[in-house]
C-alpha cells in the first residue's frame, strides 16, 4: 500500500476528528518551524492526528499589493524542512495544474482552493500526483456540487480525496456556514472537513486607511462554527494558527491564537467524544400508540 493510501486510511479512521492546521502563509522559515513544533506538541498531547497547513503563494489575494508568501521554490523548501524535522505530514494548496507535479513531491496533501474547486484540468493534474487531494467547496457552490469535483479525482485514477467546507456567500462581503451541508456533503462518499477559520471570512469587508479593501473576518466566533462541526461528526477540522494574529501579513482577523488552541481543542475532543453526529439517526415514522 503506497503512503498516501496508508495516511488517508489514517486520517478516515481518526478519532474523534484530524486537524489540518497552521499559518495561512509562510512568512519565513523560523516562523514555519517554530509554528510546526508548537502545534505538534500541543495535538501529540491531546492525541489527535496533525497535518500541518501553511500556502507558499496565496494568489487570490484582495490586492496586488498584498502579501502573498516566497513563492512555490522557497515555499516548498520550507515546508520539507518542517516535514522533516517534525515528522509530520504536509497540505498546501496550488492555483495552477503546472504546480501539482512538484508540490506532490513534497506535500502529502495537495488542497485546492475554494475558487478553483470545478477547474477539470486542475484537478485531474492534481489526482495524478497520487496524493490526498483536499477540495474547497467554492462559496458559490451548492454541497451537491462537490460529489461531482470528487468524482474528476477518482475518474483521474486517485480514490484519495476529501471535501471542505468553507462558508458560503448568501450576500456582500459576508459569507455565511450551514451545518446541513457538513451532512449533504457525505453524497460526495469521503471525508467531509470543516474549515472552520476561512468560513468566518467577510471578503473585502474591511475598508483601509488611504482607500482600497481587505478581507476581514470573526475570529470570536471561530468557537461557535468549530463546536458545531464536531457536534455535527465532520472527519477533520482545518484551521488557521498565527502565534501573532494582529500582525500576521495574511487574514490575520481569521486566524485562531496559537495561546488559545490547546484550550478549544480539548473542548472540542470532549465535544466529539459525546456526540453521535457520525451516526446516522434512524428515524421511526410508524404510529405511535399508546399501550392498553
Amino acid at each position: 500500500m503506497d503512503s498516501s493510501t496508508v495516511l488517508f486510511n489514517q486520517l478516515k479512521e481518526a478519532n474523534p476528528f484530524f486537524l489540518l492546521a497552521g499559518p495561512n502563509v509562510i512568512e519565513s522559515e523560523e516562523h514555519i518551524l517554530r509554528m510546526a513544533k508548537n502545534i505538534k506538541n500541543i495535538t501529540s498531547k491531546i492525541g489527535l492526528q496533525l497535518v500541518f497547513k501553511s500556502s507558499f503563494d496565496k494568489a487570490n489575494r484582495t490586492s496586488s499589493k498584498s502579501f502573498r508568501g516566497p513563492g512555490m521554490d522557497e515555499g516548498l523548501k520550507i515546508l520539507e524542512k518542517a516535514k522533516m524535522a517534525y515528522d509530520i505530514p504536509i497540505v498546501t494548496d496550488v492555483h495552477e495544474a503546472s504546480q501539482c507535479e512538484p508540490v506532490g513531491r513534497v506535500a502529502d496533501i495537495i488542497q485546492i482552493p475554494a475558487f478553483l474547486c470545478r477547474q477539470t484540468d486542475l484537478l485531474v493534474a492534481a489526482a495524478k500526483t497520487g496524493k490526498i487531494i483536499n477540495i474547497k467547496k467554492g462559496q458559490f457552490c451548492a454541497p451537491s456540487v462537490m460529489a461531482n469535483s470528487a468524482e474528476k479525482v477518482r475518474l483521474a485514477g486517485n480514490q484519495n480525496v476529501m471535501v471542505c467546507e468553507r462558508g458560503t456567500m448568501f450576500g456582500y462581503n459576508d459569507l455565511i456556514v450551514d451545518p446541513r451541508n457538513l451532512e449533504w456533503m457525505r453524497e460526495a462518499n469521503c471525508p467531509v472537513v470543516a474549515d472552520v477559520t476561512h468560513s468566518l471570512q467577510q471578503p473585502a469587508g474591511k475598508k483601509l486607511e488611504g482607500g482600497g479593501v481587505a478581507s476581514g473576518g470573526l475570529r470570536e466566533l471561530i468557537p461557535c462554527i468549530a463546536r458545531t462541526a464536531v457536534a455535527v461528526g465532520v472527519d477533520g477540522i482545518f484551521m488557521e494558527v498565527h502565534d501573532d494574529p494582529l500582525n500576521a501579513p495574511v487574514d490575520g482577523p481569521t486566524q485562531w491564537p496559537l495561546r488559545h488552541l490547546e484550550e478549544l481543542l480539548e473542548e472540542l475532543v470532549a465535544i466529539a467524544r459525546v456526540s453521535k453526529g457520525k451516526q446516522a439517526f434512524t428515524i421511526d415514522l410508524t404510529p405511535l400508540r399508546d399501550e392498553p
